[in-house]
């Protein structure tokens, strides 16, 4: 039985030419990011997308919850794949990156699809749910702040239908997750998720070692 390969620049190259379907306003928006004080680190993988582009068309869900909007590339690639009657909500601390991104996402005819709600997000999370949105979304992707992933967790799951998918970014954290010397808040945050999920019988789950990490959990 094989184990996981190790994915270096060559392969990853492989992957990308057999694999990557990125239009040139993705391309573009990806390209723009890159060039923001840690863009390179703070945005989705390509292929990410196209795997979150990939969830959202396959389970058919009409309502997407997005918790880190940055500057929207993932938010592009899910509201693309959503029906023409889909909503997205994303959420972000700060106007001032959604805002690059809505450019893209009218260039590709989606902004209307994309409501975005700023603020903290635990207390927009917690807004939403005293506005009586509680199982409105199919899907939820986290990628914010990861001392927070914890409570942002509990909040999703409140948030998600049953049978819909929470979709966690980062679990595996560049690996910090398994040096017993990385002690901080981001770490641990991660760390105590990842613990909180495995051991919660309200959901199915699959941990997969792509990228820095993706868990999908189903609400049950």
């Amino acid at each position: 039985m094989a184990n996981q390969i190790s994915v270096g620049s060559e392969l990853l190259e492989y992957v990308r030419e057999f694999s990557l379907r990125e239009d040139s306003i993705l391309r573009d928006l990806r390209r723009t990011t890159a060039e923001l004080p840690a863009g390179e680190t703070m945005q989705v993988m390509p292929e990410e997308g196209q795997f979150l582009a990939m969830l959202v068309a396959a389970t058919g869900v009409a309502e997407v919850l997005e918790i880190g909007t940055f500057t929207g590339y993932s938010t592009l690639c899910m509201a693309r794949a959503l029906p023409p009657h889909g909503r997205l909500v994303t959420c972000d601390i700060s106007a001032r990156w959604p805002e690059i991104g809505a450019e893209y996402w009218r260039r590709a005819g989606v902004l209307d699809r994309i409501e975005v709600r700023i603020g903290t997000a635990t207390d927009t999370l917690e807004e939403m749910i005293a506005e009586g949105r509680s199982g409105e979304f199919g899907l939820v992707f986290i990628d914010a702040d990861k001392r927070s992933y914890p409570r942002y967790y509990e909040l999703a799951l409140h948030l998600v239908r049953p049978g819909g998918l929470l979709v966690l970014d980062n679990t595996l954290f560049f690996g910090r997750v398994v040096d017993p010397l990385a002690e901080d808040p981001d770490t641990v945050g991660v760390r105590e998720v990842n613990a909180r999920i495995r051991d919660d019988r309200r959901v199915d789950i699959c941990m997969l070692p792509m990228a820095d990490g993706i868990t999908l959990v189903r609400r049950r």
